[in-house]
This record gives structure tokens, sequence and C-alpha cells, in this order.
């Protein structure tokens, strides 16, 4: 029997998807944050970057359009953030917590791996419709349970490398250093990523075409 048929997607099809979700869920926070650090100060900031996520998640639920994973995420994460950063009026305090918090959903990548649940497929799934049938094939769900290690060790290096960062350095250069550092570790680990998925698509779709 032969695999359904299905189009294979480019991966400038893929990275058009993921790019706008990723902006507004991930960047666009950390921008505006910086932005009000800059205007108003520490309290300022925290209130505005809390805000701008809930306000993107309810202006979705009013358009009952699905909430990314990633912006809910993020909504949890800046909340408790917001708190201790308000409670301790530390700069320092408010940077750490998303490095602490990297580490445990670094930790939760290894767990859903365990349990036979990739995180990197739900988060995926966020940004790229695949077929069901493609979930399915054993050879996509050892793809993403791969996948979900890689990027457990990647959060876990981002979040090291940031720390020293933050206990060594001035927080003008921790942002300034950290932000690179991560681009860079995160991008290659993106990119590495994409490249494995458009291959592993290709020899689906070469498979689907084969005679049984």
């Amino acid at each position: 029997m032969h695999s359904p048929q299905f189009v294979m997607p480019r991966l400038t099809a893929l990275v058009r998807q993921a790019v706008p979700r990723l902006l507004e869920g991930v960047v666009a926070p950390l921008a505006v944050f910086y932005a009000a650090l800059a205007v108003l100060g520490l309290n300022g900031a925290l209130i505005a970057a809390v805000s701008w996520v809930y306000v993107g998640v309810l202006y979705r639920l009013i358009r009952r359009r699905p909430v990314p994973g990633t912006m809910l995420l993020a909504a949890i994460a800046i909340t408790a953030r917001a708190a201790l950063g308000l409670w301790s009026g530390s700069a320092v305090v408010y940077f750490i917590q998303p490095e602490l918090g990297t580490i445990c959903i670094s930790m939760a990548f290894l767990a859903s791996v365990r349990f036979n649940r990739p995180l990197v497929q739900k988060l995926t799934l966020d940004y790229i419709h695949l077929p069901s049938f493609i979930l399915r094939h054993e050879r996509v769900r050892r793809f993403f349970a791969r996948i979900t290690l890689l990027w457990a060790f990647v959060l876990l290096c981002n979040s090291s490398v940031s720390i020293w960062l933050l206990l060594h350095e001035s927080i003008s250069t921790y942002l300034m250093v950290r932000t690179g550092a991560v681009a860079v570790i995160s991008g290659l680990a993106f990119l590495g990523s994409a490249w494995a998925f458009k291959r592993l698509l290709h020899r689906l779709h070469s498979e689907a075409k084969s005679p049984a």
C-alpha cells in the first residue's frame, strides 16, 4: 500500500507561516519591554510587556482564532517574571527568571520525549499544518523526538550562557552579548531543524510516489 499523496511544502513557505507568529509571540514582547525600559523605567517596562502579551491573547480569543503555544508560554512566563520583578525592584531578578524558566522548559522537553509526546511537535503544529497520516508515520515520530532532545540541549546552552553573563557583566553588556549569542545558537539550531524536516518530508514524498 502507498502512503497517501501529499504536496511537500517549500521551506520558504514554512518560514512564511512561522515567522509572523514567532514575531508576535516571542520577539515583539521583548522589543516592547526593551523600548519601554528606556522610556518608562523597569516598572513601566514590566507593565507594558505584560499588557502586550495579554492584549494579543485577548484579541485572538475575541476573533476566535487559535492562540499559539508560544504565546501561551510567553503569557505564563511574563506574568511570573513581572510579579517578582515588581516585588523585588531588581533588573537582575527580572532577567534571571526567564533563564531559570528556560531550564524548566528544557526539562519539560526532555520529559515530553520520555512520555512519547514531544513538545516540538505540538509547537510545530502551531505554525505548520501537517496531515494526520504524516504525523502517524514512524519516521516523523522519531524525528520530533530527536529534535525535541536537540532543543532541550539548545535551551540549556542558551540559559547557561545568559546566566553567566548576567552574574558577571553589566546589564547593558548582558543585553547586547546575550541577544547575539542566543540568536546565533538558536538560529543554527533552527536552520538545522528546518533542513532535517525538509529532508524528511522529501523522503516521505519519494516513498509515497514509489511502487509498493
